[in-house]
Order: C-alpha cells, then sequence, then structure tokens
C-alpha cells in the first residue's frame, strides 16, 4: 500500500506541530511569566522592562492553584521561567512542590529585606501589605491592640473574618504559631472564633462592609483592600470609610503581620538568565512603585515611597519573622481550625 503525497504532507506536518507543542519555549530575546497578578500597571511594568532590555514578555494570566496544578503537569516542559502570587503560604505550596530554584542575586538580597525572602532564594517579596485590625468607631471604643488581644471575651459577637481555609488567614496563624507555640495558638483560634459576629463568610472587603453596615464592631483584613476603598468607589465602603478605624497590631511586640506579592524563577525556566533580569528589576525604584500602586500595598524596597492613601494609613513596625514560617505552619493551621471548628 502506497502514501498518498497530500496524506504524507499532513502527516508530516501534524508531526511537526506535535513537537513544537511539545518542546519547552526558548529564545534568547524572552520570558515566560505565570502570574496571578491583573492590574494594569502590571502591563506598563512589563513593557518598561522590554524596552529598557529588549527582552519579549509572555504573560499568561490564571488563579493561583490553577497555575500550580498547570507547571506540575507540564513538568520539565513547562515553559514558564518566572511564577508570582499573592502570599508567601502560596510561594510555600509552588516550592514544596518542587515548581521553584534557588536564585542567588546580590541585587536582590541588598534590596530585599531578608524576611521577605526564601532563605535559600527560591522566592522574593515584590510588594507589601499588612493584615490589621479595623474597626467600627461608633460600637466599638476600646478596639484590641494586639492580634491576641481579638480572642479577648470582651469583643464577644463583634468580629468578623474570611474563612479558616482561607489562605491569608492560615497564614496569620501560621505567624501565631511561630511567635507563641501550637497550644497557644490553638487557645487563640478558639477565642477568635467565640467572638465573631457571624460565621465567616466572603473576602476582605466584604468583612469592611460588615462594619459600615454595622453587623461587624472589629474586622481582620489586609490593608489594600481598605485602601481601596479611600482611592476610589467600592459600593458598600467606600460611602463609610470616615466610620472605620485602623488598628496595626502588635506595636509593643512581635509587629504588625506583613505578607507579600511575590516571585520565583521556575524550576525547568528556559530562559533562566533573563528570569533573573526580570525579578532583579522588580526590586527597581520604578518596578516597585508600579507594583505597590497597581494594588495600593507597600514597597518591599527600602526609601520607595508608597502611595499617598496608604501612606496615609499610617506607619507602623512591621514584623521581621521570615515568611517561610507561615509555610512551614501551614498545614497545622488548617488542623487548628478544624479542631476548633472554625468554618
Amino acid at each position: 500500500m502506497s502514501f498518498q503525497p497530500s496524506r504524507l504532507l499532513a502527516l508530516l506536518a501534524s508531526v511537526t506541530a506535535f513537537a513544537a507543542l511539545a518542546a519547552p519555549a526558548h529564545a534568547d530575546g524572552e520570558v515566560n511569566i505565570y502570574s496571578s497578578r491583573h492590574y494594569d500597571t502590571d502591563e506598563r511594568l512589563y513593557s518598561d522592562f522590554t524596552d529598557a532590555t529588549g527582552i519579549k514578555i509572555n504573560l499568561i494570566e490564571g488563579k493561583e492553584d490553577e497555575l500550580i496544578e498547570r507547571m506540575k503537569a507540564e513538568g520539565a516542559n513547562s515553559p514558564a521561567d518566572v511564577f508570582i502570587t499573592a502570599d508567601a503560604g502560596r510561594l510555600w505550596r509552588a516550592d514544596q512542590a518542587g515548581l521553584l530554584s534557588a536564585v542567588e542575586s546580590e541585587v536582590i538580597n541588598s534590596r530585599v529585606p531578608e524576611s521577605l525572602r526564601h532563605p535559600e532564594g527560591h522566592w522574593f517579596g515584590i510588594s507589601k501589605r499588612a493584615r490589621v485590625i479595623f474597626y467600627n468607631k461608633d460600637k466599638v471604643s476600646e478596639p484590641p491592640q494586639t492580634y491576641a488581644a481579638l480572642a479577648d471575651p470582651k469583643y464577644k459577637g463583634l468580629i468578623c473574618t474570611r474563612s479558616g481555609t482561607n489562605i491569608y488567614m492560615l497564614s496569620l496563624l501560621g505567624a501565631y504559631i511561630a511567635h507563641n507555640g501550637d497550644e497557644a495558638a490553638k487557645t487563640w483560634a478558639q477565642g477568635l472564633k467565640d467572638n465573631l459576629a457571624r460565621d465567616p463568610q466572603g473576602g476582605d472587603t466584604d468583612q469592611l462592609k460588615g462594619l459600615v453596615s454595622g453587623e461587624c464592631g472589629i474586622a481582620v483584613a489586609n490593608t489594600y483592600y481598605f485602601a481601596r476603598g479611600v482611592a476610589g468607589q467600592v459600593d458598600g465602603l467606600t460611602e463609610g470609610v470616615d466610620k472605620i478605624g485602623i488598628v496595626f497590631p502588635d506595636q509593643g511586640g512581635n509587629g504588625t503581620h506583613v505578607n507579600i506579592s511575590g516571585a520565583g524563577v521556575t524550576a525547568h525556566s528556559p530562559n533562566r538568565d533573563n528570569a533573573i533580569k526580570l525579578l532583579e528589576y522588580f526590586t527597581s525604584e520604578s518596578a516597585q512603585s508600579y507594583f505597590a500602586n497597581g494594588n495600593n500595598e507597600y514597597p518591599v524596597v527600602e526609601n520607595v515611597a508608597a502611595s499617598s492613601v496608604v501612606e496615609g494609613l499610617g506607619s507602623f513596625t512591621a514584623d521581621t519573622l521570615n515568611l517561610n514560617e507561615l509555610g512551614k505552619n501551614q498545614a497545622r493551621a488548617q488542623e487548628i481550625y478544624n479542631e476548633v471548628g472554625y468554618k
């Protein structure tokens, strides 16, 4: 039986197409980003990098866990060079899955504080947020000044938070475990649950809206959610921001709990040198301003100013616990929330 020329050409074309899909993307002039960030200012940041270096950026956006699963499925053939996501706990998950690699860069290490980067360079903070206490000024005259005080019975029926499965809540409890030990952390989680005004629900913006409506007296949320309400129109929040007070907890102790948006070079990066150049660029003054202003966060590099709205929230002393500890304690934090029935 003989092949017809047209069938042979079609077969060759299909084989060529399959080979192109299976091979990792590689070019000296590009870098491939998998990112869960989705802010317009990031686009300007990327275009500035390309203008300065000639390196083309290819961007894949998605939800954090979806991108992690995608890289795991792609394995050694993954085209991803840089993974960007929010919360050190998620970066820890990616690292535990073997998806990130060590980077030694004097540029990054000199600019990013030690507490905001992996001890062995597997990821680095690119912007920072604080998880603080907000309160309704009409309902609460003496708000808690520490995270521990959130479990004080005098605040019974006042507190609103996200679910205990949420990564921000897991990281907060992970820090509490690191500072105070397992038993104290479980006691705190039980006390926090006992003080809830309602079952945990929604996102951080929903907790702040609860303060405006009066359903909540105290809420735990990241600073940038409140800053959004101050900077622009967030229905159910902006019109009531004057009702809300802010406390940066533990100023006389460990300092306020902080977390990051962070980035790491992938384990199978086909454009590793360009990926490192990109991470170093992320620590530049212009890039830090883009990151911080794009999501109303704080820069990770000292002497780079945050937006006027964020600066207006007030100054604080941050906890210097290395954020990798949040990931290490993540599983135990979830167990504790489950044990006390924190939904």
